[in-house]
């Protein structure tokens, strides 16, 4: 019987050859982007949810009410890990963790620029990075070692087998034996490094306070013991800080569970509210619609084509088959068909993978080693085949045999049918697709063109690494002599990246018991001049002309009507001890999100000791090269062990747009997909039902019909499905995208011609679609369809 059943399918679809390959096409491109989000929905939903004890490891939070809104957020002070674990038993380890900027990692003539952490001793009986060489126990148990990935002892050794033992230089400064070498890192893991050092190398080069409550500037991870209770544990531990401080800082700490940590890391009112969960549900969503659009084609096509299904099936019954096994029939017929789908799909993803993994950032891969991926793939295909195939079946085996053996079965001609309703699914979906990439697009471009309130052209930075912090004075005076550089600061952090902010500012008319967030920088001096931002009042900092600027401040004018003095100059702010007077107040410029508002900050002068790069505003008037090469040779003359890698603000600004533009590059990618697809369907629809008409339209034309008549009669059908898909397609797209968009604060409206540039495009590539296929029937002749008659 199943031979048998093989036997007719395969028949009918080299009977329908044309059919056939519209189904198999649109299956396979269908079960091709299902395929490419469902690996990365895998790489997403597995992010860091890999290790042994997950359900026993957590990140401590704090959170603390701030404007009247209760806020939370992830980084802690370093004493709050020790105290965890020695004052609460629940606590079984825990382990602080501080992300640091690139490092030099030097072996004999050999060096390398590497990224990596600082971790507690206890990292890796947490986690479950697996050492290829080395001890768990002792690996990060004191200062002088250094535990790195199996990729980087390669680069740096040859073999990761040369690695163990080998002293190695870190920043020049220390010598440090590799104690262990780490697997590489899965890619969706957040520690994703070539390298960790011990905590206690962080505390011999910084010299930590580590009873400092007040500083919250590092991660810390906890693992509870198997029989503890999270809510307990939190009503515990959340006044650790206060009873620490004596009340001085008023956070309050709780334990949020790691692996909701990627996903679901976004609160208000310090409730979890989603996250990178949002954008892996909406991706799922859409690979289910475009695999059901696949699907609708296959579903249109096999009806629109019953009537030459229908003699078969009503001799099939009148010799005593019944429905369940016409049933059974029809669905291995779309099975079969979605298996041959199904293989050029998976060669398609393995081909598509490469450009797939330029638009993500990522590195997927399918397991085709592991079992696992091909009951996956089997079962994928299996429901694909009865997805596709359940409505034909069930609607084929349902002819009566005795209208369809007597010639009296009429094909449905109802104003709505299943078949238009598909349609119109299909075409609503693509619309919503199109108007979703276009107002993503604009968001992007809106945010681009914001203005930054600054130069970002011809400005580059760096980072202090070995002795430019030693020779920063001397770098600068050279720089501007050289003609190369017009201005050159130095600062603490970046111009592209929030790095510190602090609540702790006051100053005169301070309401009572307010708890206000600033940014805040330090500069040594010609902060305004070297960020080229507009002085709104006042002046820069400048302590060669002003011996009294190492305690003057800048604020931006956000800041200037917090404080709300009628002139902040001279106006004196406490903070760390220190009274800095306000000497200008300069333009808001974006230092956070190009996508919300602009904070309070205030820029502290150079009593405010930390600070770790030096910035050059460039001398435009002469050539970048040659200005590159001078600034270059100045650098390696002052930090000679050290390679000189300057980074550009402009470039870097361009980096915040990196996740909108990821998502819009998808978007657009599978709305076209989706397009195609539909297509497809159309075409397939349209030569079916111009095909069917062969006769009508043999007489129209003999007495007289002109082709644009034909042409308009063949396609105002299918245009009318699509205005009806457009109609619908309209409100859906107007909600989903204003619900994307809630959660910028600088946003675009979704405004009417958006949808009408949309529903235009549909319409047109659906007339294109069509109109082929309308016009090869409206100019065949006549003779030739009426010769029989």
């Amino acid at each position: 019987m199943l031979k048998n059943y093989i036997k007719i399918a395969w028949r009918s679809l080299l009977n329908s050859k044309g059919f056939s390959f519209i189904n198999i096409t649109g299956l396979a491109i269908g079960m091709t982007a299902a395929m490419l989000i469902g690996l990365w929905i895998k790489h997403e939903l597995g992010f860091d949810r890999f290790h042994e004890r997950i359900d026993n490891l957590y990140i401590a939070y704090n959170k603390s009410v701030f404007d009247g809104e209760l806020s939370c957020w992830s980084t802690t002070p370093a004493a709050l890990g020790p105290a965890l674990k020695q004052e609460f038993p629940e606590v079984k380890y825990s382990v602080r963790v501080d992300y640091t900027d690139t490092h030099l990692i030097s072996y004999s003539e050999k060096k390398l620029e590497a990224n990596g952490f600082d971790a507690d001793a206890d990292f890796l009986k947490m986690f479950s990075f697996p050492l290829l060489a080395g001890d768990v126990v002792s690996a990060l148990n004191s200062p002088y070692k250094i535990i790195i990935t199996e990729g980087f002892a390669k680069k740096m050794f040859g073999s990761s087998a040369k690695a163990m033992g080998k002293i190695i230089k870190y920043d020049n400064k220390y010598d440090l034996t590799v104690s262990g070498v780490l697997k590489n890192f899965p890619s969706n893991t957040r520690f994703n490094c070539d390298y960790i050092t011990p905590w206690s190398l962080f505390r011999v080069q910084f010299s930590a306070d580590e009873q400092n409550w007040g500083n919250n500037s590092y991660r810390t991870f906890i693992e509870l013991k198997p029989n503890a209770d999270l809510n307990k544990v939190n009503k515990k531990i959340k006044n650790i800080t206060i009873r620490h401080t004596n009340g001085g800082e008023d956070n309050q700490v709780f334990l949020h569970p790691f692996g909701d940590y990627y996903l679901h890391n976004t609160f208000k009112n310090g409730i979890p509210t989603g996250g990178r969960a949002d954008v892996v549900k909406l991706f799922a969503i859409v690979a289910g619609f475009i695999l059901l659009i696949a699907c609708i084609n296959f579903m249109n096509l096999s009806t629109a084509r019953s009537e030459k299904r229908a003699k078969e099936v009503g001799i099939r019954k009148a010799m005593g088959a019944l429905k369940q096994s016409l049933v059974g029939q029809f669905l291995l017929e779309s099975i079969i068909i979605s298996f041959i789908a199904g293989v050029f799909a998976l060669v398609l993803t393995g081909f598509a993978l490469p450009y797939f993994n330029m638009l993500v950032s990522l590195e997927l891969n399918i397991s085709y080693a592991d079992p696992a991926f091909w009951m996956v793939l089997s079962g994928f295909i299996l429901f694909t085949g009865i997805l596709a195939g359940c409505y034909p079946a069930f609607y084929l085996s349902s002819f009566k045999p005795v209208q369809v053996l007597k010639g009296t079965f009429v094909a449905v001609s109802a104003v709505v049918t299943p078949r238009k309703l598909l349609v119109i699914t299909q075409f609503t979906f693509a619309v919503v697709m199109i108007i979703s990439t276009i107002v993503i697009r604009r968001q992007i471009q809106y945010a681009q063109d914001r203005d930054s309130g600054y130069e970002k052209n011809n400005l580059l930075y760096s980072y202090f690494t070995g002795d430019i912090e030693k020779n920063q004075e001397l770098i600068k005076r050279e720089l501007l002599a050289s003609g190369a550089a017009r201005v050159v600061s130095v600062t603490s952090g970046s111009f592209v990246s929030s790095s510190a902010n602090s609540w702790g500012l006051n100053w005169a008319g301070k309401p009572a018991g307010a708890k206000i967030v600033f940014d805040q920088m330090a500069t040594k001096g010609n902060f305004a001049k070297v960020l080229d931002v507009k002085l709104v009042q006042g002046r820069d900092i400048n302590p060669e002309l002003f011996p009294t600027d190492s305690t003057a401040c800048l604020l931006n004018e956000s800041a200037a009507k917090i404080i709300n003095a009628k002139n902040p100059i001279g106006q004196i702010i406490d903070k760390d001890f220190i009274k800095w007077h306000v000497v200008g107040v300069i333009k808001d410029f974006i230092w956070g999100s190009p996508y919300e508002p602009i904070e309070p900050m205030v820029i502290m002068g150079p009593a405010q000791k930390w600070s770790n790069v030096i910035n050059i505003r460039l001398n435009k008037n002469q050539p970048l090269n040659t200005s590159l090469k001078i600034i270059e040779s100045v650098f390696k003359k002052y930090n000679p062990s050290f390679p000189f890698n300057p980074l550009f603000v402009d470039k870097d600004y361009q980096y915040k747009f990196r996740e909108q533009v990821r998502t819009a590059n998808l978007a657009g990618a599978f709305a076209i997909l989706t397009i195609i697809i539909s297509c497809l369907g159309l075409f397939g629809l349209a030569a079916y039902m111009a095909a069917s008409r062969t006769k009508e339209i043999g007489v129209r034309k003999v007495l007289g019909a002109s082709v644009l008549s034909i042409t308009t009669l063949l396609s105002k059908d299918f245009l009318k499905l699509v205005l009806a898909s457009i109609i619908i397609a309209t409100p859906i797209a107007w909600y989903a995208m204003n619900h994307w968009l809630r959660d910028y604060a600088y946003r675009i409206e979704v405004e009417w011609w958006i949808f009408a540039l949309a529903g235009l495009g549909a319409i047109i590539i659906a007339l294109l679609t069509v109109s082929f296929q309308s016009i090869k029937a409206a100019i065949a002749n006549p003779v030739k369809s009426l010769r029989s008659e």
